[in-house]
């Protein structure tokens, strides 16, 4: 596989870091965004005594401006964007009835409008040089829905929508756009969750234990060679079974 340029939003999270380390094992070009520059100093020496050198750039991916200027940051130290995974999320977790309407707007601004912030800058470029590869990183409950998650639930939903409606605009211009709908991932934000709470999580998933950010970024690099050039509009789950659907 030849080297390419690739973008993961979100990527000092847990299943973004695994998504940076796996893709720069392929030996691709990482960049990633950052808002604090304390976090993101932190993050970016940890990486590089593991041996990985990420770009890093700031950027909001909820500003359609920040978001543009991103793309432009990391295309003047890289080069052209070729693989964009649409990464960046967050939680403003409750029941829809005590839902405030910025708990509604900030998980659809950053879960949705994102991706669409993300992906408007690079998609020109993919189309003009006959490559490219957009992933989306939705969510089991995107899926299943999930108590006290209406927000969050139809962001990750709307991904798909996203995926299939901009794979079939793209199929000839040699673009595959696919989403991940990760189940149940031992993250730091997971495992800080009540003990006998993860116990009841894991009860509920066939393999007995779960995921691993690893498994995830696995899954992303599924779709990037050209050998997956025909897997296009596709929805790929990596829950343990926790939830089967055609």
């Amino acid at each position: 596989m030849s080297a390419r340029v690739a973008l993961v939003t979100g990527g000092t999270g847990g299943i973004g870091t695994a998504i940076c380390r796996r893709l720069a094992d392929l030996g691709h070009k990482v960049a990633t965004n950052y808002r604090n520059e304390d976090k993101a100093g932190d993050w970016q020496r940890r990486m590089q005594a593991d041996g990985y050198d990420i770009t890093m750039v700031k950027g909001d991916v909820g500003s359609p401006e920040e978001a543009e200027a991103l793309v432009r940051g990391v295309e003047e130290k890289l080069g052209p964007v070729d693989i964009l995974v649409n990464n960046a999320g967050i939680t403003r977790d409750t029941t829809f009835h005590k839902m405030m309407p910025q708990q509604w707007s900030e998980v659809i601004n950053t879960n949705l409008n994102s991706v669409y912030n993300m992906t408007r800058p690079v998609i020109e470029g993919m189309r003009a040089r006959k490559w490219g590869r957009v992933i989306q990183i939705s969510s089991i409950n995107g899926q299943k829905g999930q108590y006290g998650q209406a927000n969050y639930a139809a962001a990750k939903a709307g991904m798909h929508g996203f995926t299939i409606s901009l794979a079939q605009e793209n199929a000839r211009f040699g673009i595959t756009v696919n989403t991940v709908s990760p189940g149940y991932i031992g993250t730091d934000m997971v495992m800080a969750v009540p003990e006998d709470v993860r116990a009841k999580i894991v009860a509920q998933i066939p393999t007995g234990r779960l995921g691993m950010p690893e498994e995830i970024a696995y899954a992303v690099a599924f779709f990037i060679p050209d050998e997956a050039s025909w897997i296009t509009g596709a929805n790929l789950s990596v829950n343990g079974g926790q939830y089967m659907g055609w």
